[in-house]
């Protein structure tokens, strides 16, 4: 069942015809979606869900959450509109000069005089107006701080930081008296983001309700239709007051990993799978958290470059084959080296079994406890030759993009750059790592990050990409397929082809690594161990 609607239709007045019917009403016949077999009570619940808040279907890049602009940025605009209040205010006062003078030389200066009273009342308008710009920006700021203060107030009552989430707490009762137009505004930008982030899964869900209900007959359409999307609804609001998939800068992996046993790979070439030939000696390498030692002699490629693309990077993560990990080690001009991993997605829906990459990893991880994968994620690193300390550039997709969060918040590494591919979390990695979050709002596994933060993550250029991967909505659609790798890559491309000003900061990290004297290329598989 597709979707004919760009989300934004304008209901116009019924209009009757020959036969009795309506035209252009809500219950129009033309307007249900599949005339002859949807009745007009499923048409009115298709058309509410096509008109529930929602993102535009192209690409969107942004700098975050509800608040998509930076707080100091809007309080230094408001000064320099302040100054430049002040210069006009003197421009006005030397025009007043001048209309005194002309005032006492009356013969021969009408139309001097005529230009100055107009000039004087152009510059009050504009001075006005600069006024009120300043103070809309200041409340704008205002807003914008009052709302990354109940974020990070909501993080220290998480954290039991009390004596932290009582000072957040004055200070945002203090800026709400001085300050009540901007707290409205602050309320009405958490709300309006509440509401629109899931928007598309709640769409899709109400069309997938009814297709699957209308099966039976059209009263099933409406009480499908609308449960699949009430409880989708109530899902993300749950998920959202949880925050579990908000991670704090303080967010640790607990718990203990292990034994996995670290398997070299003959490394693939990019974007394709490794098979059962390419499967080495098996190493030695136990899970980081279980105190195993990093596996010597893993074979490599050097013949190979640094990616240019994100689509190029994004080709990178493994997929189907062995292989789970892929370590590459640029040799920079000055002797100095860098790492890029690439951290592949579940590979198996199990809960426990051979393979780390599974289900039972999945929740670990997204619980906050420490998984096989991610210990050997770690192992991989160091098995590669990275050291503490050695900066990092980690791309991951889906469990990987999990991975890649810790590694980014807890990890040994300077995590230079995290870009996270179909996340079900958002990390505050701080203001040392550039951020790139590439989120289908029609993916429910990203849903499960709540929305991600309120406030912006990461370092200056960092940002989110936002597209709707799959508008169309199919009863027999259960395969996920805005969740897919393949889908990822056809946005990242989209990502390269964009000229938003944010994409240059990834761009210029590709051609950092691209000055590389050499690249070393390692891949690595995993296998749990019994006991």
């Amino acid at each position: 069942m597709s979707d004919p609607s760009p989300g934004n239709d304008v209901f116009t007045p019924a209009v009757p015809r020959q036969d009795g019917a309506t035209e252009g009403g809500l219950l129009a016949p033309d307007l249900v979606r599949d005339p002859g077999r949807l009745g007009p009570s499923e048409g009115l619940i298709s058309l509410l869900a096509d008109n529930w808040p929602r993102a535009d279907d192209g690409l969107q890049i942004r700098s975050g959450g509800a608040v998509a602009v930076d707080t100091a940025t809007l309080s230094a605009a408001a000064v320099r509109f302040d100054a430049a209040r002040e210069e006009l205010a003197a421009i006005a006062g030397r025009v007043r000069a001048l209309q005194d003078v002309l005032r006492m030389l009356p013969a021969h200066t009408d139309d001097a005089r005529a230009a100055a009273s107009a000039l004087a009342a152009q510059l009050q308008a504009v001075h006005e107006e600069s006024e009120e710009i300043a103070r809309a920006l200041r409340e704008a700021a205002c807003a914008y701080e009052m709302v990354e203060i109940q974020a990070e107030h909501r993080a220290a009552v998480l954290a039991g930081e009390g004596a932290r989430a009582d000072r957040l707490d004055a200070r945002m009762t203090a800026l709400v008296e001085q300050h009540p137009d901007a707290w409205r505004m602050a309320l009405d930008a958490e709300f309006g983001y509440a509401l629109s982030w899931p928007s598309e899964l709640v769409r899709q869900a109400t069309h997938w309700g009814v297709g699957l209900g209308s099966e039976i007959n059209d009263p099933g359409g409406v009480v499908a239709g609308a449960g699949a999307g009430l409880l989708t609804l109530g899902g993300a609001v749950a998920v959202g007051l949880a925050g579990t998939g908000r991670l704090p800068r303080e967010a640790r992996l607990t718990g203990t990993a292990g034994p996995v046993t670290l398997i070299p790979v003959t490394p693939a070439a990019p974007g394709s799978a490794v098979g059962a030939a390419g499967v080495g000696t098996a190493g030695t390498a136990r899970a980081a958290g279980a105190g195993g030692a990093a596996l010597p002699g893993s074979p490599s490629s050097p013949t190979s470059v640094a990616p240019q693309s994100l689509a190029a990077a994004t080709a990178r993560i493994p997929g189907s084959g062995d292989s789970r990990v892929r370590v590459e080690r640029y040799t920079m001009p000055d002797g100095s080296r860098q790492y890029a991993v690439y951290i592949a997605g579940m590979q198996s829906g199990a809960m426990g079994g051979d393979d780390a990459w599974d289900n039972a990893s999945n929740v670990e991880l997204f619980a906050g406890r420490m998984s096989d994968s991610y210990a050997v994620t770690e192992a991989a690193l160091a098995a590669a030759g990275a050291q503490p300390g050695e900066a990092i550039h980690v791309f991951g997709f889906s469990q990987g993009a999990m991975i890649g969060s810790h590694l980014a918040l807890e990890g040994p590494y300077d995590t230079q750059t995290l870009v996270s591919l179909g996340s079900p979390v958002d990390a505050d990695v701080g203001p040392g790592t550039l951020s790139v979050s590439v989120r289908h709002s029609d993916d429910p596994v990203v849903g499960l990050a709540g929305g991600g933060h309120a406030q912006p993550v990461g370092a200056s250029g960092s940002f989110i990409v936002e597209r709707v991967s799959d508008p169309d909505v199919a009863v027999d659609e259960v395969g996920l397929p805005a969740h897919r790798l393949t889908a990822y890559a056809e946005t990242a491309a989209l990502v390269d082809g964009s000229s938003d000003p944010r994409v240059d900061g990834l761009r210029h990290v590709f051609d950092d690594l691209a000055r590389a004297d050499a690249v070393d290329v390692t891949e690595y598989a995993a296998r749990r161990d019994a006991g």
